[in-house]
């Protein structure tokens, strides 16, 4: 196997910096390419599709909570993913888990954790600190619901969830206004939803519990 590259999405300058450097330390051969956005990321991803592994931050700017790993888990579901966050709050961790990802480190976590996590999952394991939140069984259901929709579905039920109107939602994603109202009947179904405003409730799930 070549260089492993490493994709690391963070909108912190000096947390990718800190990053960097303890991936540098732990790996001096990995090649590293950085993003400090959703869309930044998708452009990374698209750019190297056959990335060993993607170092996640939950909050970046184009993101909504777990939004982004449920994304790239349905897109690219080759790259595993570890989520870096400053909220270690068990039950985040555990959704992180349950949404698919195969690492977590909190922030707060000392530089060598980031090498420990990074070693283990390019070695087909996982990462994770203990945890002391139960599996959840409306998390795993939510998971198994959103998986069933498209990439361009899930697109479009992040713009249902900022509250666009279908013709917002076209010029958005380039899309014509007819191609999206089939998009909305479609994942009102798979997800089990009477109405846009319960997609967008549904969607707001997604986002992190503060840890307070």
């Amino acid at each position: 196997m070549g260089s492993p590259v490493i994709l690391v999405a963070d909108d912190h300058p000096l947390f990718r910096a800190a990053v960097l450097h303890a991936l540098r330390a732990a790996m001096p051969q990995a090649d590293v390419v950085e993003s400090a956005s959703a869309p930044a990321l998708g452009q990374a991803l698209l750019a190297h599709p056959q990335a060993d592994l993607l170092l996640l931050d939950l909050t970046m700017p184009g993101a909504r909570g777990f939004s982004v790993l449920l994304h790239v888990r349905g897109e690219h579901p080759q790259v595993p993913v570890v989520v870096i966050s400053s909220n270690d709050h068990p039950r985040v961790i555990r959704r992180a888990q349950q949404f698919g990802a195969a690492g977590f480190i909190p922030k707060s976590a000392p530089a060598e954790a980031i090498g420990e996590a990074v070693a283990a999952v390019l070695d087909g394991g996982s990462w994770f600190p203990p945890m002391a939140a139960e599996r959840s069984e409306a998390d795993a259901e939510l998971a198994a619901k959103l998986a069933q929709l498209t990439p361009q579905q899930f697109r479009v039920l992040l713009c249902l969830a900022d509250g666009l109107l279908n013709k917002q939602i076209a010029h958005e994603l380039g899309l014509a206004e007819n191609t999206v109202k089939v998009h909305v009947t479609a994942i009102l179904k798979k997800l089990d939803c009477y109405s846009r405003t319960q997609a967008a409730v549904l969607v707001k799930g997604l986002e992190p519990e503060s840890s307070a």
